[in-house]
C-alpha cells in the first residue's frame, strides 16, 4: 500500500481523495459537493489566537453524529489520571520490555494498552499518562478515538499502520507519530506484531520547543513532519467504535467506517516524524550540556520555561568535550523522567537497560549512571567518539509520576534496579594530615 504525505508541522494543508471534493471558496456551503457532508473538528477554542488555533474541515459520506450511544466497556490495563492506585513514590524502578500477548489471548493495539503511569488530571486537563502497548492483532472492524489527550506513539518493535479520518500514516521503529485528542483511527500491524511506548498528553497541544540563541535551525525541522493525504473508507456494516472518556473506555456500535473523510483542509491533523532527521546540538569545546536541547516537542504549561511534557531523543551523534564526563552526570531533578529505549544501547547504562525496556525516575530521585559506565568513562582516552548504535527517549513531566498497581505488580518489573548503583565506592582520599584544615 502507497502511502502519500503532506509536509510541515502545524501547516495549513489541503487534501482530497477525490477531484471535487473540497467545495470552491467556501468552508460550508449550502450543499457540500458529491453528496458529502461538512463537519470542522476543533482541538482549540474557537476564540484561541490565531497563531495557536487549530481546526480542520472535514467533507465525509457521513456526519459523525451518525451513531448509536456509548456503553462503559471493561479498560483493561488502561488508566488514566489521576492515578490513585498508589501513593507517589520516591524510588527508582525500571522494567524489562512488555511481554507478548499469547496466542491463547491476541491483543490489539487498544487491548495491548498497559499503563505504567500518569501524573494530573483528565478532568483539569494537566498532565500525562505513559502506556506501553504489545499488539499481535489488527483492528478489523474496530476504531479508537482518545478524548482525553493527544498520543504520541514511539515503535519499538514492529511497524504499525495507522488509519485514521485525515489519511494513513505508516510508522516504523525510528520514526514517531501524533495523534490528536478526538481523530478517530484505527491500527493494523504490517509485520504482525508490534510493541512501542505511547504519551497520553492531556495538558497544552505537543508544539516544537523555541530555539532561543540555537537561532533559526537546529532540533527538528518543520519540514520534516508529514501529514496524510485524504484516504477514507466506505463501508455499510456494523463496527465497534471504542472511545477513551474520563479515563474509562466507552464503546458504541457504528453502521459504517467512522474513517469517512472524502477530503478535508486544515491544521488540526495526525502527523509523523522521522528521528533520524533530528539535528542533534551538543559541546564542541567541554561539559555536558542539559537534556533540554534534545527536545523534539514540548507541552508547554502555564509556567513559563516549564513544560508540561516534553519528548526528548538521544540519538545517535558525536561526542567530543575535552576533559569531560561524557556521559549524563549524576542528577536530581524537579522534572520527573521516564525512559525509553528503541535500539541499541544507552550510554548512562552497562547492562539492564533494554530496547522495549523502560526506567522511571521520578521528581528529586537521585539518579545516574551505574557503577560500570562510571569507571568506563571517568578513566576512558577522550578522543573524538560516535554514538552510533543508539536511539533511546525521555518522557520528561513537571509533576510526579503516580504508578500503577499493575506496573508495580508487573512480572517485567526488575526486582532491584537500586543494585546497579551499589558498587560505587568511595574515592575522597581527603589530604595529608599535616595539611588537612584544623577541625
Amino acid at each position: 500500500m502507497t502511502v502519500r504525505y503532506l509536509a510541515g508541522f502545524g501547516n495549513q494543508h489541503v487534501t482530497e481523495a477525490v477531484p471535487g471534493a473540497l467545495p470552491e471558496g467556501r468552508n460550508s456551503p449550502q450543499q457540500a459537493p458529491l453528496g458529502l457532508y461538512t463537519e470542522q473538528v476543533s482541538g482549540t477554542a474557537f476564540t484561541a489566537p490565531r497563531a495557536g488555533n487549530r481546526r480542520s474541515w472535514t467533507y465525509r459520506i457521513r456526519p459523525s453524529a451518525s451513531h448509536e450511544g456509548f456503553v462503559p466497556v471493561d479498560s483493561g490495563l488502561l488508566r488514566g489520571a489521576p492515578v490513585r492506585d498508589r501513593p507517589l513514590d520516591p524510588n527508582r524502578y525500571r522494567w524489562d520490555p512488555l511481554p507478548w500477548p499469547g496466542a491463547e489471548m491476541p491483543a490489539d493495539f487498544v487491548s495491548g494498552l498497559f499503563t505504567v503511569a500518569a501524573n494530573g488530571s483528565v478532568d483539569d486537563q494537566t498532565g500525562i499518562a505513559i502506556h506501553l502497548y504489545a499488539a499481535t492483532v489488527d483492528m478489523t472492524d474496530k476504531y479508537f478515538v482518545d478524548a482525553d489527550g493527544e498520543l504520541l506513539l514511539v515503535p519499538e518493535h514492529g511497524a504499525l499502520l495507522l488509519h485514521t479520518e485525515m489519511g494513513r500514516l505508516d510508522l516504523t521503529p525510528g520514526e514517531i507519530a501524533v495523534i490528536p485528542r478526538g481523530i478517530r483511527f484505527r491500527v493494523t500491524l504490517p509485520d504482525g506484531r508490534a510493541r512501542g511506548y505511547v504519551m497520553e498528553n492531556y495538558g497544552a497541544m505537543l508544539t516544537l520547543p523555541e530555539l532561543g540563541p540555537i537561532g533559526a535551525n537546529g532540533l527538528a525541522n518543520q519540514r520534516d513532519f508529514l501529514a496524510p493525504v485524504a484516504a477514507y473508507e466506505d463501508r455499510d456494516e456494523p463496527v465497534e467504535m471504542v472511545q477513551k472518556y474520563g479515563g474509562s473506555l466507552w464503546s458504541a456500535t457504528y453502521d459504517h467506517s467512522p474513517l469517512d473523510v472524502v477530503a478535508w483542509h486544515g491544521n488540526y491533523y495526525p502527523y509523523k516524524y522521522d528521528l533520524a532527521k533530528f539535528m542533534v546540538i551538543g559541546t564542541v569545546s567541554f561539559d555536558h550540556p542539559d537534556p533540554s536541547i534534545y527536545t523534539v516537542l514540548t507541552s508547554q504549561s502555564s509556567s513559563p520555561g516549564t513544560a508540561n511534557a516534553d519528548f526528548v531523543v538521544f540519538a545517535p551523534r558525536w561526542l567530543v568535550g575535552e576533559n569531560t564526563f561524557r556521559p549524563p552526570w549524576y542528577h536530581r531533578n524537579i522534572m520527573t523522567e521516564f525512559m525509553g529505549l528503541v535500539r541499541g544501547v544507552y550510554d548512562a547504562k552497562a547492562e539492564g537497560f533494554v530496547p522495549g525496556g523502560a526506567s522511571l525516575h521520578n521528581s528529586f530521585s537521585a539518579h545516574g549512571p551505574d557503577a560500570t559506565t562510571y569507571k568506563e568513562a571517568s578513566t576512558r582516552d577522550l578522543v573524538p567518539q560516535k554514538l552510533t548504535d543508539t536511539l533511546a527517549f525521555m518522557f520528561e513531566t513537571r509533576l510526579p509520576l503516580r504508578i500503577t498497581e499493575a506496573a508495580m505488580a508487573a512480572a517485567h518489573l526488575q526486582p532491584n534496579y537500586d543494585a546497579v548503583w551499589s558498587d560505587i565506592t568511595k574515592g575522597y582520599v581527603g589530604l595529608p594530615a599535616d595539611e588537612a584544615p584544623p577541625r
